[in-house]
C-alpha cells in the first residue's frame, strides 16, 4: 500500500489541505470540488451546526439570521482564543470556533485519505510581532486543536519554507530564492538555497538561510483602505461639540478589522452612539454608522472594501458601492488612493526584506529569484516595492493560494517517510 502524507494550511483568509505520495503532491477538494476554502464560518441563530467557506459567506450575504466569523487565525496568538462569544443563545470560545473549522478540514482529509494520524501544519514565522509568549500560545493552541481531531503526531513548518518546497519542484538548477508569502494576516519571508539535488535531501536545515515575518497582510490592507476611504463616511474623524472634540476611534477600528467586527454589535455600543449623535457636528454620519450596526452589516461592508482592493489590481479606478449599506455616497477609489492608504504597511514590509537579507548575510544582488505567493501578492504597489528592493532578482509566481498547502504535504513526506 502506498503511503500518503498530509499537510494543512489553515490561513487567515483561505485554507487548503495537501496530500503527497512517493511521486506527487496535490491539494484535495475542501469545499465541493474546490481545492481552497475561505476561512469563514457561519452559524444560523437557531441551529447547532455551522456552515463553512463560501457557503458561510453566501448564507450571510443572503441575509440568513446568524453570525459570520472570518479572520479566525488572528485570534490564536491573543487572549481572545479562550474568550467566550455569543452564538444565538449559546456562549462558545474562539478555540471552539477554530476547532469547528479545523474539523471541517479534517473531515475532508478523511474522505480523501482515511486514517492519517500524522500532519505538518503551516505557521507564520511570527504569529504575533514582538510577543514570544503570544507566538508560543498560538502554536500550542493550533497543536491542541489538531490533536483533538485525531492527529497523534503534529509538526510545524514555516509557511514560506513550505511554499519554497512547492516552488523547488520546478527548478532546473541551484538558485538562491527569497520566498515572499503574503497572506491574509502576515507577511513571511524565507531565503533558501534550492536545487533539484537538494530537493532529495532528508535534512534541509542548512539550506534555510534566513526567516522573517511580521503581522501585516491582506486584511491589514483592507483595514487601512477602509479607515481611509469608507469610515469617514460613517463619522470616523468627525468633530463633536462644535469642533471641540472628535468621534472615538476604537469603534471604527473594530468595524474595519475582520476578526473584530462582531465585537461592535452590542447594546452598549449602540447606546454610546446614540449619545454621541447628540454631540456630533454631523449627526447624519453617526446615523449611517448606527444603521450598519443595527443591520449587522459590518462584514458586508468589509467585503465591499476587499472587492474594491482586488479590482484595483487591474483597474486604475473603481466605484465603491456603499449606498445600499450606508445610505451615503458611492465614492470613487483610485489605485493611487489605495497605494497611499497602505503605504505604512508596505514600508514595514520593505524593512522586513532588509532585515531578512541582513540575517542571511547576503547582499540584495545575490538573490536570483523572488517567489511571491499568497492572496495579496499581485497588488501592484507591493510588486513595485519588491522590484525596487531587489532589482536584480527575477519575480516568479505560482499557485497564489495553494503553494503552501502543497509544500506542507511535501514536507510531511520528507519528515514521516
Amino acid at each position: 500500500m502506498t503511503s500518503v502524507f498530509a499537510g494543512i494550511d489553515f490561513g487567515t483568509s483561505n485554507s487548503t489541505v495537501g496530500l503527497a505520495d512517493s511521486a506527487t503532491a496535490r491539494l484535495i477538494p475542501v469545499e465541493g470540488e474546490a481545492a481552497t476554502i475561505p476561512s469563514a464560518i457561519f452559524w444560523e441563530a437557531d441551529t447547532a451546526a455551522p456552515v463553512f467557506g463560501r457557503a458561510a459567506v453566501r448564507a450571510y450575504v443572503e441575509g440568513e439570521e446568524g453570525r459570520l466569523m472570518r479572520g479566525l487565525k488572528s485570534t490564536l496568538s491573543s487572549s481572545l482564543i479562550d474568550e467566550r462569544t455569543r452564538i444565538g443563545t449559546r456562549l462558545v470560545t474562539f478555540r471552539d470556533v477554530v476547532g469547528r473549522f479545523f474539523g471541517h478540514l479534517r473531515a475532508k482529509l478523511d474522505v480523501a485519505a482515511p486514517g492519517i494520524d500524522r500532519v505538518v501544519l503551516g505557521r507564520p514565522v511570527h504569529f504575533a510581532d514582538g510577543d514570544p509568549a503570544g507566538d508560543a500560545r498560538a502554536e500550542a493552541a493550533l497543536d491542541a486543536i489538531a490533536r483533538a481531531h485525531g492527529f497523534a503526531h503534529v509538526e510545524f513548518q514555516y509557511e514560506p519554507v513550505a511554499a519554497a518546497l512547492h516552488y523547488e519542484q520546478g527548478v532546473a538548477r541551484e538558485e538562491l530564492v527569497l520566498v515572499f508569502d503574503i497572506g491574509g494576516g502576515t507577511s513571511d519571508l524565507s531565503i533558501l538555497r534550492l536545487s533539484p539535488d537538494r530537493a532529495r535531501a532528508a535534512d534541509r536545515q542548512g539550506d534555510i538561510l534566513a526567516n522573517g515575518g511580521i503581522r501585516v497582510g491582506g486584511t491589514d490592507f483592507d483595514r487601512l483602505l477602509s479607515l481611509a476611504e469608507v469610515m469617514p463616511h460613517l463619522g470616523y474623524g468627525a468633530t463633536t461639540k462644535g469642533g471641540q472634540g472628535t468621534m472615538p476611534r476604537h469603534i471604527f477600528h473594530d468595524l474595519a478589522t475582520w476578526h473584530r467586527i462582531n465585537f461592535v454589535y452590542t447594546a452598549r455600543t449602540m447606546a454610546d452612539l446614540k449619545a454621541l449623535a447628540a454631540e456630533a457636528d454631523r449627526p447624519e454620519l453617526i446615523d449611517r454608522l448606527r444603521g450598519i450596526l443595527a443591520a449587522h452589516a459590518g462584514h458586508a461592508l468589509a467585503m465591499r472594501v476587499e472587492e474594491a482592493k482586488i479590482a484595483l489590481t487591474d483597474a486604475p479606478a473603481v466605484r465603491l458601492a456603499l449606498h445600499e449599506l450606508t445610505k451615503g455616497p458611492n465614492p470613487m477609489l483610485t489605485r493611487e488612493r489605495l497605494d497611499a492608504a497602505i503605504a505604512p504597511a508596505l514600508e514595514r514590509i520593505r524593512a522586513l526584506i532588509g532585515e531578512t537579507l541582513l540575517q542571511s548575510g547576503l547582499a540584495a544582488d545575490r538573490i536570483g529569484t523572488v517567489f511571491m505567493t499568497g492572496g495579496s501578492s499581485h497588488l501592484p504597489a507591493l510588486v513595485a516595492m519588491v522590484r525596487e528592493a531587489l532589482p536584480d532578482a527575477r519575480i516568479a509566481t505560482g499557485d497564489m493560494l495553494g503553494s503552501v498547502g502543497t509544500g506542507l504535504a511535501l514536507d510531511a513526506r520528507r519528515r514521516f517517510d
